[in-house]
């Protein structure tokens, strides 16, 4: 929900997921939650990159894990507030600081094109809050599995306490990129019988959500929860 104009940086890269073995999943004790260097468990400066890769793989009771695969499925998005004066204002600012000898539009123009921007950005923004609760696109959405308070949607997705929420509660400062659901995950052990496996890749502006991943398999128990960085290449 986060508007972005073409000067941003873009997505995060394609990857195609090696098919190599899955490395043997570290020891259950592992699996708590870390000690968290500051408030809500991120590094410091995170959140600007650079983009890390991450495997997910939950194993257990066949029934429980096609539970949690129904229930991790969203939309996979955060209908943040948008504050479409602001970025009317911050594009106008933006258009008319061009130097005049290179500029295209005039003044009214660039009003015009803020103004545009802004209802375009809107109007995006409606449409994809439309969808959560309705859509089940991402295979892992976090907004899901640990929705964000109305109270915390209410700011936009930059404030402080939006930020210190996702903190304390993801361990990101954005929601993960170009989530899809891996056919090919192994456990990395023999699984007993009537056991399964799911597994997750995503990417993540520079964190790894090990305070999600805690809250998950507190959540559930009887599943096995594995989180992975892994090269992008």
């Amino acid at each position: 929900m986060q508007y972005r104009a073409p000067w941003d940086p873009g997505p995060p890269p394609e990857v195609t997921t090696p098919a190599v073995p899955e490395p043997v999943p570290p020891p259950a004790k592992r699996r708590g939650r870390r000690p968290a260097p500051v408030a809500g468990g991120a590094r410091p400066g995170a959140g600007q990159g650079p983009w890390l890769y991450h495997h997910l793989t939950i194993t257990g009771p066949a029934d429980r894990v096609a539970g949690f695969a129904d229930a991790a499925r969203g939309a996979g998005i955060v209908p943040w507030r948008l504050d479409g004066a602001r970025i009317e204002e911050d594009i106008f600012h933006l258009a008319v600081s061009q130097p005049k000898a290179t500029r295209s539009l005039s003044l009214e123009g660039c009003r015009i094109l803020a103004r545009q921007f802004r209802e375009r950005a809107e109007a995006r923004a409606a449409q994809a809050a439309a969808r959560v609760g309705q859509s089940h696109i991402c295979p892992f959405d976090l907004h899901q599995l640990l929705p964000v308070p109305p109270e915390i949607l209410a700011h936009e997705p930059t404030h402080p306490r939006a930020q210190a929420w996702l903190c304390a509660n993801w361990g990101l400062r954005e929601a993960p990129r170009q989530v899809v659901r891996r056919p090919e995950a192994g456990p990395g052990r023999r699984l007993p019988a009537g056991h399964a496996v799911l597994g997750y890749g995503f990417f993540t502006a520079g964190e790894t959500p090990h305070v999600a991943v805690s809250k998950i398999a507190a959540a559930w128990p009887d599943l096995r929860v594995v989180l992975q960085p892994r090269p992008s290449d």
